[in-house]
């Protein structure tokens, strides 16, 4: 029987990789407890929602970049380090039932099989489709709610500042802001951290895919801090305003369920300008 010349192709292709196929394979065999702790927390938790595409994502990004790669390639010792990094800190991490350290050795493993077997050499073409496999990790939750509170109140002072500043009657205490027939109150779900979470992600894919260089992809990555915190604010005013000039009922059904997919478009447009700044800003060689 005769091989097509895909599949002639995928032959060799596998001849010439199966062994670090197979060691990925056996990784996630052992770490599937993981997996389905990802997956779970993807399904369960609006904040991390994009787990999913992450994998897809940096699987097209490595095989868009397959022929850019030359082998032979001399392995890289920083590899076996990065391995065995992974593997003590999944051991650990599982007897403490530690899921943020679970989690990030499992990419330590991964990035430690995939840069010994590719070398550096190789490794600096693909190094980003790694690199994205961060964004499916969920941030520690001492972390989370270390950063969630500050956002928070920094959120409902500007929000009040703003009101006063437009004619808007308020009175702010801690993350509650009262207006005329209507509390405002900035919870978790609105104090912007589970927007940016998923905004650096989009934008370090942009950057990534737009930008040259590292500077000015860099630059999108940390503009996407402000983008998110200024829109997360000006979703809060929108609320606030439609509270007291139309009403609070109008509020928190309409506006509520609307302007955090109208106020996350808005922000990928920014991102998208703020891009294209950047690459005006390139001069020429």
């Amino acid at each position: 029987m005769r091989l097509s010349p895909d599949n002639k192709s995928l032959a060799i292709h596998w001849g010439k990789h199966k062994y670090p196929y197979i060691l990925i394979g056996l990784i996630t065999l052992i770490n599937i407890t993981v997996f389905k702790d990802l997956v779970s927390v993807w399904i369960n938790n609006g904040n991390y929602s994009h787990g999913f595409f992450i994998i897809p994502i940096a699987t097209y990004l490595f095989w868009r970049e397959r022929k850019e790669l030359v082998f032979p390639s001399r392995p890289a010792g920083m590899g076996i380090f990065l391995f065995a990094l992974g593997s003590i800190g999944s051991i650990v991490g599982i007897a403490a039932s530690e899921l943020f350290t679970s989690r990030l050795s499992l990419l330590f493993i991964i990035w430690g099989v995939s840069l010994y077997y590719l070398g550096n050499r190789n490794f600096k073409k693909v190094w980003f489709p790694f690199a994205f496999l961060i964004f499916m990790v969920p941030i520690p939750a001492v972390v989370y709610y270390s950063a969630t509170l500050p956002m928070q109140l920094f959120s409902s002072k500007i929000t009040d500042a703003v009101l006063r500043v437009i004619g808007m009657p308020s009175v702010r205490q801690g993350n509650i802001i009262y207006l005329p027939q209507y509390t405002l109150e900035i919870v978790e779900a609105c104090s912007g951290l589970r927007s940016l979470v998923s905004l650096l992600a989009l934008s370090a894919l942009y950057g990534y895919l737009t930008l040259a260089g590292v500077i000015r992809p860099l630059i999108l990555f940390m503009a996407a801090i402000p983008i998110a915190i200024i829109i997360n604010i000006f979703r809060l005013l929108l609320t606030a305003v439609m509270a007291y000039s139309i009403s609070p009922e109008f509020a928190d059904s309409f506006i509520h369920d609307v302007s955090g997919l109208i106020v996350f478009i808005v922000a990928l447009i920014l991102v998208v300008i703020t891009g294209t700044i950047l690459k005006w800003s390139r001069k020429p060689s």
